[in-house]
């Protein structure tokens, strides 16, 4: 079913307030996928954004789709066939590094509300202008970082950012304690050594103590 930019905003704006970190997740293994995604829901992190670089990406979704509680995105959406393939895998909303026509108007024809990505303030007001007041700022460090988006509060109240791209335990609530942001995405709760270990407690112990992160 369609959705209008408006209503993916508010969408991704649900999504975003229910924690203060997405994590950001690129996973090799489908084996992984469950008791991740568990670990990170008990930990306190339902949002999950599982980047499309690797070949089992999208069973990974299907797989993580299924645990209770969480809410599954696929990250790196670049085209019309990646938006249709995360929709048919499970996926419930999408992120972009940016944001063109035809990849807003494939998410709208598919229902995936988006996070769209901006590293400007005329492509926040671009993506303003189109509806979408709920935005990604990437890569947020090379960017600018919070002083930069920081920046933006005032020229631009309406919209929200969801930092990503160099976001660390460092200097994560120097981004959360920003009027315009909801949350970050951030790779720290799932490190690739641990994932490949099994240290699922691990795992959930690095999200529940990312969960308890002031904003």
């Amino acid at each position: 079913m369609a959705i209008t930019p408006h209503e993916a905003s508010i969408m991704a704006r649900e999504i975003c307030d229910a924690a203060p970190i997405v994590p950001v997740l690129v996973v090799q293994d489908i084996a992984h996928a469950k008791p991740l995604a568990e670990a990170l829901v008990a930990g306190g992190l339902p949002a999950l954004e599982v980047t499309l670089r690797t070949p089992a990406a999208l069973d990974v979704i299907r797989e993580m789709a299924k645990v209770p509680g969480g809410m599954v995105g696929a990250g790196t959406l670049l085209t019309p066939d990646d938006v249709k393939a995360a929709k048919d895998a499970g996926a419930t909303f999408g992120v972009s590094p940016g944001a063109t026509d035809t990849l807003l108007d494939a998410c709208e024809a598919e229902g995936l509300p988006l996070l769209p990505g901006a590293a400007s303030a005329s492509e926040a007001m671009a993506l303003l202008e189109r509806g979408y007041s709920m935005l990604k700022f990437f890569p947020a460090e090379a960017a600018g970082g919070a002083k930069f988006i920081g920046s933006l509060a005032s020229p631009l109240p309406q919209i929200s950012f969801c930092p990503t791209g160099g976001v660390n335990p460092q200097n994560a609530t120097d981004y959360l304690s920003l009027p315009n942001v909801i949350c970050a995405g951030g790779s720290w709760v799932a490190p690739s050594a641990l994932v490949k270990e099994g240290k699922w407690a691990d795992i959930q112990a690095l999200a529940a103590a990312a969960a308890a992160l002031p904003r």
